[in-house]
């Protein structure tokens, strides 16, 4: 939208979309703006398009089948400014906010999120977000499974796991009962401190005062060089490994919020200026595709010299790239400087791209 203006100009721009676009302009900001405000924030749009990251994560899956699935759930914080529908202070970030809720795979895919009022709780709306991604999953034959901080650790959420056949690893907070089952843990070593971190791990059941049934809880308790107390912390699961493993399992979900991060420095997701909360949930899940596209591009099977780019390096190294368009009566050429992606390169990429395409379907 804040580029529409400039983008509706550009040549390129122009040719992609074609018709009218080629020998006038395409569409200009209010006539985007409109689109999005007016259109696609009805009822009847948004609802599809929550479902299409979904849609196009099967597509993907569907050419290349994974042997399992982990979730990681996670909230993020959209600083607003003014006076802006469902904008409220969030006294964990300290500011003035929105605060969506994500869910994306191992492979970085955003699966599903939503965008809520900024004084929720993190796990409000766990339901409306998680359910249609297990849905999506259940008729597949894959290993399933799920992780998530403190926020998330409710029963309904547990049970929902259970009996979708998820196992899942889940941060637990700190009590006294905790406390005492490795009390025994908790006493320093005897002798010299460590030189270096001394991890212990507790492995017992436990069943809080809301739950229906007693379930396994790994307590990982970590001695540091120069500190006088232990670090504590416990995870609830229904893995049956090892301790260690699940704890490094459980860890893996740090992911999850370097996903968020690059969602928002390549895609400026954070970037929902409208005064609706409608329109600005419409706004975010334009960025969850855009997203998306980005990370089918990192999935590609790109040349050896791309492909560790991130979703930064990709737009300004790869998009956001001057260009000349020639036009003759029988083709179009678009010459580009050969700055950061030489020719040779470039063709390469595009036969990634191109192998990216779904398999024909049978007539």
């Amino acid at each position: 939208m804040n580029d529409a203006d400039r983008l509706s100009l550009d040549p390129v721009m122009r040719q992609v979309v074609g018709g009218r676009a080629v020998d006038a302009r395409a569409a200009s900001a209010s006539q985007m703006g409109r689109f999005e405000t007016e259109v696609l924030a009805t009822s009847d749009n948004r609802t599809p398009l929550a479902d299409m990251p979904g849609h196009w994560i099967d597509r993907v899956h569907n050419r290349k089948p994974p042997k399992w699935i982990t979730l990681d759930m996670d909230s993020s914080v959209s600083p607003t400014h003014g006076a802006q529908e469902g904008t409220a202070w969030n006294g964990h970030f300290g500011c003035m906010c929105y605060h969506p809720l994500f869910v994306f795979n191992q492979f970085g895919h955003l699966e599903r999120c939503a965008l809520r009022p900024g004084n929720v709780h993190s796990a409000d709306g766990w339901e409306e977000v998680l359910k249609p991604v297990i849905a999506r999953y259940a008729d597949r034959h894959l290993m399933r499974f799920f992780r998530g901080d403190a926020a998330f650790a409710t029963p309904e959420l547990y049970k929902t796991l259970e009996a979708e056949s998820y196992f899942y690893a889940i941060r637990l907070r700190a009590n006294r009962v905790l406390q005492g089952k490795i009390a025994h843990l908790l006493k320093r070593p005897v002798g010299r401190p460590p030189k270096g971190v001394k991890r212990i791990y507790g492995d017992f059941q436990y069943q809080a005062a809301s739950w229906d049934k007693p379930r396994r809880v790994i307590a990982k308790v970590e001695w540091h060089p120069g500190e006088l107390f232990p670090r504590v912390g416990f995870v609830v699961t229904n893995l049956p490994m090892e301790p260690d493993w699940i704890i490094r399992f459980y860890n893996q979900r740090g992911t999850a919020e370097q996903h968020i991060k690059e969602g928002k420095q390549a895609i400026n997701w954070t970037r929902l200026s409208c005064k609706g909360m409608a329109q600005n949930e419409v706004r975010l899940q334009l960025h969850a595709l855009a997203y998306n596209l980005g990370v089918f591009l990192q999935g590609a099977e790109l040349p050896e010299e791309v492909a560790d780019w991130s979703l930064t390096s990709l737009q300004t190294r790869l998009i956001k790239i001057g260009a000349r368009v020639v036009r003759h009566a029988r083709a179009i050429t678009f010459q580009f400087a050969e700055v950061a992606v030489s020719g040779d390169l470039f063709n390469r990429i595009l036969a990634a791209i191109q192998r990216l395409r779904a398999p024909p379907v049978p007539g």
